[in-house]
């Protein structure tokens, strides 16, 4: 059976000819491998009709199946479960797909079901499935927490994952893996049915492992369908007038506000992505304040802003009332909002796949060119602009790598499939070795989890709280109701730091904010959130209670999630960037080079601008003691982590004690008495070998795990964060965690738990991958050494860095401007 040939792809070609479009040749043949019931992956640019490549196979199929009742045929049962990482993507996909239905007469009704889906929504799902049901990845697994779950799952003919690209590589896209390979696996021994599975990408380095992941439960073979179209990027940089030749992070973004003005008035709609919540609250102000017209034709958009406000926000972004819309990562994906024309992106976003994503969010047509512009927050992310430029133009993308063994996200899978129908652990695992994450899982480690959820394990066999799961007539199960609601409650990996809500004295919900910024001030401190200056009245449970505040300072929350770290592709462009940067001919570099001549030319008279294939270190004798500078340009965690093993190799050659700073471009070390670095030694220093031992050596790893044992603790069920509106406080969480870490440590040293927390902390804190390469980089590249006189452009944000812990924003402003006054004579 040939597409063209079907009723039901003449059906949607006449509906398409109508509204003046036609299917893209990537849409064509994801439609062909549809209604051959194939899985796969489609690759595709934002705004290229990814969705519709999709959901309009869905819709073919069931016309090619039902061809002269398509329109009258209702209650079909659930046909397409489509999975979103976002609530607000899942209800633009799901306005979409309701469109489609009514244009085509047809009876289908769409869903959505996320935390925001009230009750009787729920219940009414549950009496009826709708047809196409949108669901978060957390919600799907509360799905197959309940009875009967196999019946919802008897008409599924697709599982549809949307933005894989930003799925895998963490614990909601093992989630997802789980739950694929049980309805797969439900579908099989129920009903003698099988789905198909499309997963639904943007551009991603490793586009053939990301389908492997994705399609192991189903057989692991599947089509990769690529749109080979590319989507036009203009980017352009906001050069400031005058170029600081000693650069410091962060202040310079907000001095080059009034460059901004022009392209929201030119733009229908303008996309401000800032790269942190707090500084998105400084700017939402700082617009405001140079101009007041705005008031009303601009908002804020952050992920701890309250969902009422956020959801008034996306509505009149598609409605394109708002000029302008200064957001985090909470506007990243696919939500497709037509009216934006232009997107500012402020400060480095780190990644070449994240910048091209936000590019994307502007002129979301096919045949549109996407418009971004690049606003500097220091003089030297103007390079990182340069090889944003170079990277996207040879298509240089991250990969995102999948995650192994999360031993923790499995046992809370037990539990899921505990409160609903049981298992039997034999059948179960020859299940769940068909994912990619659990693949190498050996039996041995399946039977000490068996026994950690039924018995505690070793350690935890004395307490009656950790035997949660029962076995009756050979079915595992979770029969008090006690621990099923519980697990119910904590179903979903994303364990961020402890939220408190903040109201009004009035009853009045603003937002969320971290529980480590409020522990910080004291009653009377004002503080800005959603874009309003709130003074903190009291403190009552998790909830801060505020009172409306006109005074004209306020502190801006740090949200711990704040600092990316420069990917290992965007590093890689950057040293290669300064190859260029002392080049004489005018017009073959870079505008940003160009601009950045004098600063570079500083660089090279007090010490020098290393090449792609050199590491600079810079000893230099100040006032405060002996610094040395090394610049690996490798981001910030590879830096902290090298500090650390750098300061312990170099203690063994001579006692010494450090202090610590770094930024994504380098790292230093300060000591109070000369720091034995010399010619001699510095290859020896840089060495690959041992590094394993090192780090555990150099680094606290055993603290560092205790903090990842949390998360890995709240997601496998062993701590209970309490029930909503009466969570535990983070620091009883983390006792709590702590305690079971040292119990694990010493009666059961060989529990999974444990082992992973160390393993998580290697593979992600410490990126010990990216750490070896670029060991191993060093020791083929040229190890420059230089004495300079004095700071140089290069070190001076570094050491900007290391103030900031002690001074406020303000007084750390001051001191700045002395330090570059008297370095400038």
């Amino acid at each position: 059976m040939k597409l063209h040939s079907t009723i039901g792809y003449k059906i949607i070609q006449q509906w398409l000819a109508a509204k003046g479009h036609q299917p893209f040749p990537f849409q064509e043949e994801t439609w062909e491998h549809i209604i051959h019931h194939k899985s796969g992956l489609v690759n595709a640019p934002t705004g290229f009709g990814k969705t519709f490549s999709v959901f309009l196979g869905a819709v073919i199929d069931f016309i090619n199946q039902h061809p002269n009742n398509y329109q009258a045929k209702s209650k079909n049962g659930l046909q397409l479960l489509w999975v979103t990482p976002l609530r607000a993507l899942g209800k633009d996909i799901a306005r979409a797909m309701e469109e489609v239905i009514s244009e085509l007469g047809m009876n289908w009704k769409v869903g959505i079901r996320n935390g925001d889906t009230d009750v009787n929504e729920r219940q009414r799902q549950k009496r009826q499935m709708p047809e196409a049901l949108v669901i978060t990845p957390e919600s799907l697994h509360l799905l197959l927490a309940q009875k009967g779950y196999a019946e919802v799952f008897k008409s599924l003919k697709i599982i549809a994952i949307d933005e894989w690209h930003e799925l895998i590589g963490s614990k909601r896209g093992v989630q997802i893996e789980l739950a694929i390979t049980r309805i797969v696996h439900v579908q099989q021994a129920q009903f003698n049915t099988h789905c198909s599975v499309w997963g639904i990408s943007a551009t991603i380095g490793n586009l053939d492992q990301a389908q492997e992941v994705l399609l192991a439960p189903v057989g692991g073979i599947g089509e990769t369908v690529k749109a080979r179209l590319r989507k036009e990027v203009a980017i352009e940089s906001i050069v400031p007038d005058e170029i600081e030749q000693y650069p410091w992070a962060g202040h310079l973004g907000i001095k080059l506000a009034h460059k901004v003005l022009p392209i929201i008035n030119d733009s229908r709609t303008t996309l401000i992505f800032i790269n942190t919540r707090g500084m998105s609250e400084r700017w939402y102000q700082t617009l405001l304040n140079i101009a007041p017209d705005l008031a009303g034709a601009i908002a804020l958009h952050h992920g701890s802003i309250e969902q009422e406000l956020r959801i008034w926000v996306e509505e009149n972004l598609h409605s394109g009332k708002l000029k302008a819309v200064v957001c985090t990562a909470s506007l990243d994906l696919g939500v497709d909002f037509r009216p934006v024309e232009t997107v500012i992106q402020v400060g480095s976003p780190k990644g070449v796949a994240r910048f091209l994503q936000r590019a994307g969010r502007s002129g979301h047509q096919p045949g549109e060119v996407s418009k971004i512009y690049f606003l500097p927050t220091h003089s030297l992310e103007l390079v990182e602009a340069a090889a944003l430029k170079s990277a996207i133009e040879e298509n240089f993308i991250e990969s995102r790598e999948p995650m192994l063994l999360c031993y923790d996200v499995l046992i809370q899978f037990l539990g899921t499939l505990a409160i609903s129908e049981g298992f039997k652990p034999d059948e179960l695992y020859k299940e769940i070795i068909a994912t990619y994450c659990y693949r190498d899982m050996t039996p041995d480690e399946w039977a000490a989890l068996i026994h950690f959820v039924t018995a505690g394990g070793t350690a935890l066999q004395q307490y009656d709280d950790y035997k949660k799961i029962e076995v009756i007539d050979d079915i595992y199960r979770i029969t008090s109701r006690r621990i099923a609601m519980r697990h119910r409650l904590h179903i979903g990996t994303i364990v961020s730091e402890s939220m408190m809500k903040v109201k009004f004295m009035s009853g009045g919900f603003i937002g969320v904010i971290e529980e480590y910024f409020i522990s910080r001030l004291t009653p009377g401190d004002v503080f800005t959130l959603a874009g309003r200056n709130l003074e903190l009245v009291m403190v009552k449970d998790m909830t801060a209670i505020v009172r409306k505040s006109n005074a004209t300072k306020s502190i801006v929350p740090s949200w711990q999630g704040g600092r990316m770290p420069l990917s290992a592709n965007l590093g890689k462009k950057l040293r290669e960037k300064f190859n260029e940067a002392l080049e004489r001919s005018k017009g073959t570099r870079d505008i940003e080079l160009e601009v950045l001549q004098p600063l570079f030319q500083l660089q090279e008279d007090l010490s020098h601008v290393p090449k792609a294939n050199e590491l600079l270190i810079e000893q230099i004798e100040t006032k405060d003691g002996f610094h040395l500078f090394v610049f690996p340009f490798e981001g910030r965690l590879v830096h902290e982590a090298m500090a650390a093993i750098l300061a312990y190799r170099i203690s063994k050659i001579r006692p010494i004690t450090f202090s610590f700073a770094m930024n994504d471009y380098g790292f230093e070390l300060l000591s109070d008495q000369p720091i034995p670095v010399d010619d001699t030694n510095a290859y020896e220093l840089f060495t690959p070998d041992d590094l394993l031992a090192d780090i555990q050596r150099s680094v606290n790893a055993t603290e560092m795990a205790k903090r990842k044992f949390r998360d890995i603790a709240v997601i496998g069920g062993l701590i209970f964060q309490g029930f909503p509106g009466e969570q535990k406080k983070a620091r009883h969480l983390q006792s709590s965690a702590s305690l079971l870490f040292n119990v694990f440590s010493e009666y059961e040293p060989k529990n999974l738990l444990l082992r992973q927390a160390y393993q998580e902390v290697l593979d992600q804190q410490m990126e010990e991958v990216r750490l070896r390469n670029m060991l191993e980089r060093i020791q083929q590249s040229n190890i420059i050494l230089t004495f300079p006189e004095r700071l140089t452009p290069f070190c001076f944000p570094i050491k900007v860095d290391s103030m900031r812990e002690n001074l406020t924003s303000e007084k750390l402003e001051d001191r700045v401007k002395k330090m570059q006054l008297q370095l400038s004579k």
